[in-house]
């Protein structure tokens, strides 16, 4: 497969620039919302090119691991990384979770002033994956928007919060 499926969130969120990138950018307040309904523990969050964020999701008496590599970070504006499966101890492996997912997503988040609200726009494409892993991520993109959308109802409550 030559063309890479993308995919695309757009959301505008009732806050200031500065406080919608402090809920993707402060780990307290990013393991309330990454992860809806399931304990998320932030084991390490180091924002720069560079950098690595670890992840440990806990559910149904498990714990699914995932690894962001950050690649680009400019103040308020994006996030780039790469998002990667991972056992315990941070090697990238096959999601064990579903079975020929990319073993590599690129995440690009954006943030734009929208007058007195912020416009966030996401993407995802898988990175040196299989024809298999590609039509895989393509049939889930449509499945996508709701755990996103869950995390961004929480991202609305704490929007809320910081500035009441």
């Amino acid at each position: 497969m030559s063309d890479l499926p993308e995919y695309i969130l757009d959301r505008t969120f009732d806050a200031p620039r500065d406080l919608v990138w402090r809920a993707w950018t402060d780990p307290d307040i990013l393991q309330r919302w990454y992860g809806p309904g399931v304990e998320t523990i932030i084991h390490q969050y180091d924002l720069k090119p560079g950098g690595s964020w670890l992840n440990e999701m806990k559910m149904r008496g498990m714990s699914d691991y995932s690894r962001m590599d950050f690649q680009d970070v400019v103040a308020t504006e994006k996030l780039i990384w790469r998002h990667s499966s991972t056992d315990a101890d941070w090697n990238i492996i096959a999601n064990p979770m579903m079975a020929d997912w990319p073993r590599v997503l690129l995440t690009t988040v954006a943030f734009k002033d929208a007058g007195d609200k912020t416009d966030v726009r996401l993407s995802q494409v898988p990175v040196d994956a299989s024809d298999k892993e590609i039509a895989v991520f393509a049939q889930m993109m449509s499945n996508m928007d709701g755990g996103w959308g869950k995390g961004y109802a929480i991202i609305d409550e704490v929007l809320d919060e910081m500035q009441s």
